[in-house]
């Protein structure tokens, strides 16, 4: 039975047999789909802890959102599977460990070892346990196999970035 659609669509195979949709417009509302467009939304579930001093990789054990993939929760780690340009955010929530005097920063980290150009951050004004948020964003281009990482770091007094609300996303947009 051959199953018809009056969706518009663009599908590729890179073997003649498996085809993969590229490209569909919904013919109720015209809204166009790219569902293997890779992006996700990956956040933690426990309080990770940050001493004084210390840039430390945030460990994202979770998804929201990673059909395609993308996303490594065992390592923490996005990992680009085409070149192309990303867009990346991160919120990092504050939680109290001995003192609100901490001064929390954060940053998003290619390759394990490259701070990405504007993805830096610091909240220097006093800090509200589970209230005080840093939030970033920037855009990078990425090959095929480069990676993309969340760091936090604190000064003046250690602390945690909160569960379930310390996250970061990401999405290929061109």
């Amino acid at each position: 039975m051959t199953r018809c659609s009056d969706r518009f669509r663009l599908a590729v195979s890179a073997d003649g047999s498996t085809f993969f949709d590229g490209l569909s417009v919904d013919n109720a509302n015209g809204i166009v789909d790219q569902p293997q467009l890779p992006r996700f939304k990956a956040y933690t579930n426990y309080d990770n802890y940050v001493g004084v001093g210390s840039w430390t990789k945030i460990g994202l054990n979770n998804t929201d959102y990673n059909d395609q993939g993308a996303f490594d929760a065992g390592t923490n780690l996005f990992t680009a599977p085409v070149d192309g340009t990303y867009l990346f955010g991160a919120t990092l929530l504050y939680k109290v460990n001995s003192s609100t005097s901490a001064r929390m920063r954060g940053r998003l980290v290619l390759n394990g070892g490259t701070e990405i150009r504007g993805s830096y951050g610091e909240i220097s004004g006093a800090h509200v346990s589970e209230a005080t948020a840093l939030w970033l964003q920037t855009m990078v281009p990425l090959v095929a196999g480069d990676t993309i990482e969340l760091h936090g770091y604190f000064r003046a007094q250690d602390g945690y970035f909160a569960a379930d609300h310390t996250s970061l996303w990401g999405c290929k947009i061109g």
